[in-house]
């Protein structure tokens, strides 16, 4: 077009900038100065795009910077530079941004809501959507999927239970992004039920859908019915990805369904087309420890085209702790200790492993050797969460900040008594 000295004109630079958007910053640099030297680089859905382009090739500085300097500005610019932000885990830049805008749609509040239950900030995201619904606003899908992931992450089943009865209420139909979202709320509430109900009623299913589901069922022990579900994935022609194996593995490795996760595992890169990666290996190591295969999980760690990591030696040393296999499990604790030595779980694991064993100058080795180290190593204390009359109550292993910590105490040791008691 240009040898041809064709003029471009206001539509030319925002087809070129979404065609090269994956090319880096350079071009987008070049592009941008292109329309400058044009007289074009005031126009409202060049900017947008531009701010677009720069935002994904990860330079928010330069979007922010003709956000900033430009003198036209609507919800798409805003929408656009939010998404960047969340993007890139700037959740704060993000509602800095978000509160800032003098008109919010539907896409801003799905943005904001999908980045805050991304990153995990459930109350956050429960807040957003509270405050959404006092506007008397109605949200997309993506908003409502957005609240139900944060009730599915908090274990919360009544909240989730009001958003689903919303829909309903509502008349919102349930394309596959709500029924992804309900299937995974209902599957992490423990509602395995309910979670097949929805999705064997929809008629809305992608590739997300079934893996929530079996994800879901593997989360419960729910080994053959992953299988099942898994061959009608395949009969309905839907294309596995690694996370539809990882949920198939997980559930058979739960009620050691071994040769049924050897054929798949097998079969993985020659028939279904989806590239073994560590967590695969990771999960058929538990597979086989749990099942006493050890020397078979040791034999695939050593043909793995890559090295272990420490959900795969994690996965071989749970076995031998099962199985008491001291040998390899020390050289499993050896590797873990190579990848993360920071990790204090395996200090205790190996120290179960010995005294299973009555290694007991071994077990004294390593509680001295986690006395040196004490300032390496991290072992995470236990969590536990229950939900009670709308509160989350969250208690960690050792502290009493809890403010019925008393009371709590004094019914766990009347409990503890009467079970000594009865013996």
């Amino acid at each position: 077009m240009r040898r041809l000295s064709l003029p471009p004109d206001f539509h030319t630079f925002p087809f070129l900038l979404k065609a090269t958007s994956q090319l880096g910053l350079s071009v987008a640099q070049t592009l941008h100065s292109q329309a400058f030297k044009f007289g074009l680089a005031a126009d409202l859905y060049f900017l947008n795009t531009l701010i677009r382009a720069y935002s994904v090739s990860g330079r928010l500085d330069n979007a922010r910077q003709v956000f900033d300097e430009s003198s036209q500005r609507d919800v798409v610019s805003y929408n656009v530079l939010i998404d960047g932000l969340v993007k890139a885990g700037d959740m704060f830049g993000a509602r800095e941004m978000f509160d800032g805008m003098p008109l919010r749609d539907s896409v801003s509040w799905g943005t904001m809501l999908a980045g805050y239950a991304g990153t995990g900030q459930c109350d956050e995201t429960n807040r957003l959507f509270d405050w959404m619904l006092r506007l008397e606003l109605r949200p997309d899908s993506v908003a409502l999927a957005s609240a139900l992931s944060s009730c599915a992450q908090l274990g919360d089943l009544e909240r989730g239970r009001h958003i689903h009865d919303y829909i309903q209420r509502s008349g919102i139909r349930l394309n596959s992004y709500l029924t992804t979202g309900l299937v995974d709320f209902y599957a992490k509430c423990g509602c395995v039920e309910m979670a097949r109900e929805i999705f064997d009623s929809s008629t809305s299913k992608n590739l997300f859908t079934w893996n929530a589901m079996l994800v879901g069922l593997a989360m419960h022990g729910q080994g053959q019915l992953c299988l099942d579900y898994f061959s009608r994935m395949m009969q309905a022609g839907v294309q596995p990805d690694g996370v539809s194996l990882l949920g198939v593995f997980a559930g058979c490795s739960h009620v050691g369904l071994v040769d049924q996760a050897r054929k798949l595992f097998d079969k993985m890169e020659s028939v279904y087309r989806v590239h073994r990666e560590l967590k695969h290996y990771g999960c058929m190591a538990d597979l086989l420890g749990r099942a006493g295969l050890i020397n078979e999980a040791m034999e695939m760690i050593n043909t793995m085209p890559m090295g272990g990591d420490v959900f795969v030696w994690g996965g071989l040393l749970g076995g031998c702790r099962i199985h008491g296999n001291v040998e390899i499990a020390k050289k499993a604790a050896e590797n873990v200790m190579k990848v993360k030595p920071e990790d204090g779980g395996v200090y205790s694991m190996m120290a179960n492993v010995y005294a299973n064993a009555e290694q007991w100058d071994d077990v004294e080795k390593i509680r001295r050797s986690m006395d040196i180290n004490r300032r390496v190593i991290k072992k995470s204390a236990g969590c536990s969460l229950i939900r009670l009359n709308g509160v989350t109550h969250e208690f960690v292993a050792g502290d009493n900040l809890h403010p019925q910590t008393d009371e709590i105490y004094f019914i766990l040791n009347g409990i503890e008594k009467h079970q000594f008691g009865a013996y």
